[in-house]
């Protein structure tokens, strides 16, 4: 935890670099919190900007502080974006970042050294995360965690096959492979659980799972890979995908939906009652989750659920901001776990 203390001025002067909050007290411009992610556009990433407006209209309308949203199409628009708010050298001010990669770090870095707090969410760069206010993140190995723990109740089994179609070469993959993994093998639980002694995976048995390689998170790249995979048709006897985004798995049905995989594979595959999960809240597997589209596919699944990992956690970013400014003590590792939708419980998560 990273706790903070206010009291007087002399004592805010004795804690040295650490960054004390700026309290709204009439005396002087409330703290301004500017909030940089990448550009309202389309899929995931461009619906934490969505997001964050609602978040950021918000605390506007309460009025302790102000805040504004600044998109960057790419990481060098970013960094020049940090770079221009620290040159204007206003007093009282604040930032919450979606880091659009690795390269934004040295930006991060001025932030620390001009002792302008910052919150950042979603990609958490190790160099500079120590001075971050909050690191606010999904639970990647905990999605991995949940869908092998959804599989063995299902009836997975040491040693089955298993295909995994992974989003990028990040370390978001490494991780939602690796909580795969470690719940099989008994070193991670998932909901406060372990897997069974007698349901363990041996290291042997790890080695009937497949990897894709890098989908690029590309529903189209997916759709192709799958109708290549099944154009062998012996593939059509895995049972088990794991699908590391809710836009991969959308390219696995669209492919069965799709004329690319023969009819007679499309068959077996689909009477094998496969099981498919992917993660993230896009409305679209929703839909289906709901019985709303796909459904002549979708009712030949054993069964297919989603993983939460919404973009909707910017929200959660900008309030440990507020809180902190308000002298809250705030969670500096704050990973928000993940949960299992399914078609019973769809209802209650919110999409994108």
């Amino acid at each position: 935890m990273k706790k903070t203390v206010v009291c007087t001025l002399i004592a805010a002067m004795t804690m040295g670099s650490m960054v004390t909050p700026v309290f709204a007290d009439g005396e002087g411009d409330a703290t301004h919190v500017y909030v940089l992610t990448a550009p309202e556009d389309h899929g995931w990433t461009g619906s934490v900007a969505t997001f964050a407006k609602e978040k950021i209209e918000e605390v506007n309308d309460a009025g302790t502080y102000s805040a504004e949203l600044i998109t960057s199409a790419d990481a060098a628009e970013q960094i020049v974006n940090i770079e221009d708010i620290i040159a204007a050298g206003e007093d009282n001010i604040a930032v919450v970042i979606q880091p659009i990669d690795d390269t934004v770090q040295s930006a991060i870095q001025q932030l620390v050294d001009a002792e302008i707090p910052y919150v950042a969410f979603d990609r958490i760069i190790d160099g500079v995360a120590d001075s971050a206010v909050s690191n606010v993140k999904g639970d990647n190995e905990g999605i991995g965690a949940a869908c092998a723990a959804y599989y063995t109740e299902q009836g997975l089994k040491p040693g089955d096959a298993v295909y995994v179609y992974e989003g990028d070469t990040s370390s978001v993959t490494t991780l939602r492979d690796s909580g795969f993994t470690k719940y099989l093998t008994g070193e991670l639980e998932y909901d406060g659980k372990t897997i069974a002694d007698d349901a363990k995976w041996s290291e042997d048995d790890l080695k009937s799972i497949t990897y894709s390689g890098a989908m690029n998170w590309s529903r189209s790249d997916t759709k192709t890979s799958f109708e290549s995979l099944l154009g062998d048709a012996s593939n059509a006897d895995i049972k088990w995908f794991y699908a590391e985004d809710d836009e991969l798995a959308m390219g696995i049905l669209e492919a069965l939906q799709g004329g690319g995989i023969d009819d007679a594979t499309k068959e077996k595959f689909l009477g094998n009652t496969p099981y498919l999960t992917g993660c993230g809240g896009l409305d679209e597997l929703y839909a289906v989750l709901r019985g709303e589209s796909f459904t002549d596919i979708a009712d030949q699944f054993g069964g297919i659920v989603s993983v939460t990992y919404s973009p909707a956690m910017i929200q959660t970013a900008i309030q440990d901001m507020v809180d902190y400014l308000d002298g809250k003590d705030v969670e500096q590792d704050h990973v928000i776990a993940c949960e299992i939708v399914n078609k019973d419980n769809v209802k209650d998560y919110p999409s994108f």
